[in-house]
């Protein structure tokens, strides 16, 4: 995964609150179908973004300009609610979003961004009422930066705003990591458990295929 550090980008804005999975990626579309084109960038607010017959809604935010070109959404509160859908996660990503904005995340959606680099950035209710009116209360074009070094946020040439996201998590968006990573990690910790275990144990590790063990 890519390192989450200091970002800036344009924003968009997404303000309605308890935006679901479904809206984020539609769940009549299967992995395995949008798989097939390389990424899930189609699906992302697929039945907000199009009419009836597939053609672009021109007063769908995401579809105007400059927020065509938004890497960083604002959004309401309860971001993420419905399912646990892991490609409404993946739609963001691929449509080149490194961070969602909102007072509050529902949880599995928040451990997913997590997972998938993407930046679930926290901000209370009034501070981030404000970071709205920062951004979008003029005709410039709304760049927000995000210092997740410093855990601050703000409309670029405005004041900063702090927000909290626990350690952990952090720390695997600062190096890029995603699960697996964060297991290889552990890797020469975990072989010392399994030596260990297998001098203990050995009746667990014996299997007629199990030839490489100590």
């Amino acid at each position: 995964m890519q390192p989450f550090r200091q970002v800036t980008g344009i924003a968009a804005p997404m303000l309605r609150a308890n935006v679901d999975t479904d809206a984020l990626s539609p769940s009549r579309f299967k992995p395995t179908e949008l798989a097939k084109y390389g990424s899930f960038k189609e699906a992302l607010f697929l039945d907000w973004r199009s009419d009836e017959h597939g053609r672009p809604r021109n007063d769908f935010v995401l579809n105007q300009d400059p927020y065509d070109k938004a890497t960083i959404l604002v959004a309401g509160e309860n971001f993420g609610c419905g399912s646990s859908r892991e490609s409404a996660v993946w739609a963001l990503r691929d449509n080149g979003f490194r961070a969602v904005i909102a007072p509050s995340f529902a949880s599995i959606f928040q451990s997913n961004c997590i997972g998938n680099g993407l930046l679930p950035l926290p901000l209370p209710a009034d501070g981030h009422q404000q970071l709205v009116v920062e951004t979008f209360g003029s005709q410039a074009v709304p760049f927000i930066e995000i210092d997740l070094l410093a855990c601050e946020v703000g409309a670029v040439g405005g004041p900063r705003h702090r927000f909290h996201i626990d350690e952990r998590s952090r720390n695997q968006l600062l190096q890029g990591l995603d699960a697996i990573g964060q297991t290889l990690q552990l890797r020469s910790q975990i072989e010392r458990f399994r030596t260990a275990d297998y001098r203990n144990r050995p009746w667990i590790y014996h299997r007629p295929e199990a030839t490489d063990l100590p």
